[in-house]
C-alpha cells in the first residue's frame, strides 16, 4: 500500500504537497524516509530520469516527474510496480489539471496543501491490491515498467551523485549488455558455420582417400 505521498518541484526541491497514511504512520518510521525523499529532491535535476524507483531498507520510493513536478510514494517493496507508477500518472494528472499555470509561482512550502484532499482520496481508492479494479490495472498497464531504473536511496544520497549521471551508468551497461549478446550470437553462428564447414571437408578428404586409396 502507499504510505506516503510527496510532490515537490523539480528546480529547487520546494515541497508542493504531500499526505500520510495515517493507519500505518505508528507501525513505521517514515519519518526516516520522508527525510531520505526531501534530500532526492534537492538532487534532482531537469536531466534526472523521468521515472525511477529507489530501494530503502523494506521500502521502495518510485517516483515520475511530470512538468517540472516530482510525484514520489513510499510504499512496501511488495506493493505492485505497475500499480505505483499507475497510481502516479493518476496522482501527476489530477494535480496538473488543477495548477499547472501555478507551479512556477510557489514560493512558500506546500503551497497546494488542498491538494491533500484528493491525495488522500486516491490513496484510499489503491489500498486493496486484490480488488477487481486494481487487478485490471495491473493486466492493462502497458508502461515496461520493468525497465525502470532502480537504485539504492542511501547510494545516490552519500555518494553524492546526481540521478542523471547514475542514470546514464545504466544505459552504458544496458547498450554493453546489448552489444555483449549481440556478439555472442554472432559467434554462435560462426561456429554453427565452422561446424558445418569442418564436416564438408573431413567428407571430402574421406571420399579421396576411398577413391584413390582403396579403389
Amino acid at each position: 500500500m502507499v504510505l506516503l505521498t510527496l510532490l515537490a518541484r523539480v528546480t529547487d526541491g520546494l515541497p508542493l504537497s504531500a499526505s500520510i497514511d495515517n493507519s500505518s504512520e505508528k507501525e513505521q518510521n517514515l519519518q526516516v524516509y520522508q527525510n531520505q525523499a526531501k534530500q532526492l529532491f534537492r538532487k534532482l535535476s531537469p536531466n534526472s530520469p523521468s521515472r525511477c524507483t529507489l530501494e530503502s531498507g523494506p521500502m521502495l520510493m518510485h517516483y515520475q516527474i511530470e512538468q517540472g513536478v516530482c510525484f514520489l510514494i513510499i510504499c512496501h517493496n511488495n506493493f505492485s510496480k505497475k500499480l505505483a507508477f499507475n497510481y502516479l500518472a493518476e496522482l501527476a494528472q489530477s494535480f496538473l489539471e488543477r495548477y499547472a499555470s501555478q507551479i512556477g509561482q510557489a514560493s512558500r512550502p506546500y503551497t497546494f496543501i488542498e491538494f491533500e484532499t484528493t491525495i488522500r482520496k486516491l490513496m484510499k481508492s489503491y489500498t486493496d491490491t486484490r480488488s477487481p479494479k486494481q487487478l485490471s490495472k495491473i493486466n492493462n498497464e502497458l508502461a515496461d515498467v520493468q525497465r525502470i531504473m532502480v537504485q539504492n536511496i542511501e547510494d545516490v544520497i552519500q555518494r553524492g551523485e546526481q540521478l542523471s549521471v547514475l542514470d546514464n551508468k545504466a544505459n552504458n551497461l544496458s547498450m554493453m549488455s546489448r552489444q555483449y549478446k549481440k556478439e555472442s550470437h554472432q559467434l554462435n553462428i560462426n561456429a554453427q558455420q565452422w561446424k558445418y564447414i569442418g564436416g564438408g571437408v573431413g567428407f571430402v578428404l574421406l571420399f579421396l582417400f576411398l577413391r584413390y586409396w582403396v579403389f
